[in-house]
């Protein structure tokens, strides 16, 4: 039976109990603050990193995994006799898919697969808990990959922000767009899109948000036996309606808080969901 090892970045978001129980390689990204590095989740929290934000006015900027990183990660689980899916956030977010491609390439092997997600925080999460899964099945090396490529496509997202200042200054969003997000009372509903984020709707409200969610979830479903994510960066207002309704609909799902990477271009107050869509 084929041996596989399953790895990620840090901007999956995964819960740490998730992590455990699927034996998931978590490769952290950086997040800079005034001049010192710090290693995503394994130095620095959620918590502290919003501290910072709101209270000393401070934008940290975030750095990919580089290749070498990958390289010995990669190598450490090739010389135990695995064979490795890397999966990993959307190549037009970040340079760390492209990091893993590297260190592919150095290594020679093709025991290595490297699969751009075109996506990033749960939806790259979802990928990488069904791989874990498919290996469960005792699906082979190959087999997982294709299934994982066929699925990407019908990942899809929906998600309220309260504020888009970060999204603008981290260069995940256009000025006109956090310009409308910040009018009074407007709330822009958000996508990951063909690996970029989206505008998907605009609405008043948080009331409204929520309908906007759950009706865009309702007309594509949820694809039978797939688990959705409830991600959310300390929203107290949409958070628990969404929570009741996913209960309401008897929908299997987690709930995960976002990484310091993501939490950095999300700001506080970013809540939605995350699941497959019935294809």
């Amino acid at each position: 039976m084929e041996k596989i090892k399953i790895i990620t970045d840090s901007t999956a978001d995964l819960p740490q109990y998730i992590i455990d129980k699927y034996d998931i390689e978590v490769m952290p990204l950086v997040v800079n603050i005034k001049g010192k590095m710090y290693l995503d989740i394994e130095e620095i929290r959620l918590p502290e990193l919003l501290k910072v934000m709101d209270e000393e006015n401070i934008f940290p900027t975030t750095s990919q995994v580089n290749p070498q990183r990958f390289y010995d990660c990669f190598k450490k689980y090739l010389d135990k006799g695995y064979k490795i899916i890397s999966i990993i956030m959307s190549s037009k977010m970040s340079g760390t898919y492209q990091s893993a491609c590297i260190a592919k390439d150095m290594l020679e092997s093709d025991d290595i697969i490297v699969i751009d997600s075109l996506n990033v925080t749960s939806g790259l999460g979802l990928l990488v808990i069904k791989a874990c899964k498919l290996r469960e099945q005792k699906m082979s090396f190959k087999d997982i990959e294709a299934k994982i490529m066929e699925t990407i496509p019908h990942v899809k997202s929906a998600l309220a922000f309260e504020r888009l200042d970060n999204l603008v200054k981290g260069g995940r969003l256009s000025r006109t767009a956090g310009a409308i997000g910040n009018i009074l009372g407007i709330k822009l509903i958000l996508e990951v899109k063909d690996g970029e984020m989206a505008i998907m709707d605009k609405v008043r409200g948080s009331k409204k948000a929520v309908k906007v969610i759950f009706d865009y979830l309702n007309e594509k479903g949820i694809l039978n036996n797939e688990t959705s994510i409830l991600l959310h960066v300390g929203n107290n207002e949409i958070l628990p309606a969404l929570r009741e309704k996913l209960r309401e609909e008897e929908n299997d799902f987690i709930e995960c808080e976002v990484g310091c990477v993501v939490g950095t271009h999300s700001g506080s107050g970013a809540c939605g969901v995350f699941f497959i869509e019935n294809y």
